[in-house]
């Protein structure tokens, strides 16, 4: 498959609901053959760019191109260049997979013996082969999620838009999936993947795009970004949240550093450059502080410290609800 040099690229995107900000002012762009990351909070405004990515929604300002295509004035063009899964399974329970894969293919226009054929390959291509003449009810989530992927490769696109494909799955579907995405960027795909999951962006992104109220605020490969709050951290988890000013007092002497606290997981933890002496000091001033730590340790910093640093909020913060409900009105029309 024939990738260009930039598969996506966006300069200064905006979607705005009323007052509300649901993008402002995007700048992306996303190698041919690699997966891009859109991480971010509920109402951060991933969904919406892959919207309007995917010629779902216009923008209300700056332009976008998929493919080399531009996604408002050659909109039907991006259509054919691309595929799109979606935050749920789009499949038909009663029909089996193989018939769900044939019916997406004669909805592309294939003729009756080539969607079956393709359905075929795809059913092999994403282990479904020997489970493809059964009823799709009776699959499992990460099952009928692959074969959500499959639908969306019916035509082989360029670019294929995953709008949080393991939204609900159990780590076992989860894993299916990522799998599954693997194997698409071997064979050339390029994947724009929006995420809530930390883990995922980790495992799956080549680069990560951090986006939180409709702008981007970071950008870079997984191991750069965590590199920017620098080396080790030392985690301490204590057992009430009563215990957590003083926990932080004791941690950031030890540390030399303002620590940052995590009321909802009870967690105070601040970046270390000599392990073993914070490691004593900490131990050391918790005992005399009389705190028990209910877990404690020294680790390499993660893409939530990052997230955390970089927004001062976890992602699972909430959807702001009109946004959400005027985005689904103009899809919808």
């Amino acid at each position: 498959m024939h990738e260009p040099t930039t598969a996506v690229r966006t300069e200064g995107l905006a979607k705005h609901y009323g007052k509300t900000k649901a993008l402002d002012g995007i700048d992306l762009e996303v190698r041919g053959g690699s997966v891009v990351g859109l991480l971010g909070p509920n109402g951060a405004g991933k969904t919406t760019a892959v919207r309007i990515l995917a010629t779902l929604l216009r923008p209300d300002g700056g332009r976008a191109e998929v493919a080399g295509l531009d996604v408002v004035r050659q909109a039907s063009q991006v259509r054919r260049r691309i595929g799109l899964v979606g935050q749920s399974a789009a499949v038909d329970e009663i029909l089996s997979g193989r018939q769900n894969l044939v019916m997406f293919g004669r909805l592309y226009h294939l003729g009756r013996r080539q969607a079956e054929h393709r359905a075929d390959e795809l059913l092999e291509h994403f282990g479904l082969a020997d489970t493809g003449r059964k009823p799709v009810k009776q699959y499992s989530g990460g099952m009928r999620r692959r074969l959500d992927l499959a639908a969306s490769l019916i035509l082989a696109p360029d670019v294929l838009f995953a709008d949080e494909p393991t939204t609900g799955l159990d780590p076992r579907g989860r894993n299916e999936v990522w799998a599954s995405i693997r194997a698409l960027v071997r064979d050339g795909t390029t994947v724009v993947l929006t995420t809530q999951y930390l883990d995922e962006a980790d495992q799956l992104a080549d680069q990560i795009c951090v986006i939180d109220a409709g702008r981007v605020i970071a950008e870079g490969s997984p191991d750069r970004l965590k590199s920017q709050i620098g080396g080790d951290r030392v985690d301490v988890v204590v057992r009430s949240p009563d215990q957590l000013a003083a926990a932080a007092s004791v941690v950031s002497r030890a540390a030399g550093t303002d620590a940052q606290v995590d009321p909802d997981a009870r967690r105070v933890s601040a970046p270390i450059s000599d392990r073993m002496s914070v490691m004593t000091a900490v131990l050391g001033g918790l005992g005399a502080a009389g705190i028990t730590p209910e877990d404690f340790a020294v680790r390499r910093p993660t893409l939530d410290d990052v997230f955390m640093q970089l927004t001062g909020h976890r992602t699972d913060a909430p959807e702001p609800a009109s946004v959400t409900l005027a985005a689904e009105k103009e899809a919808a029309a």
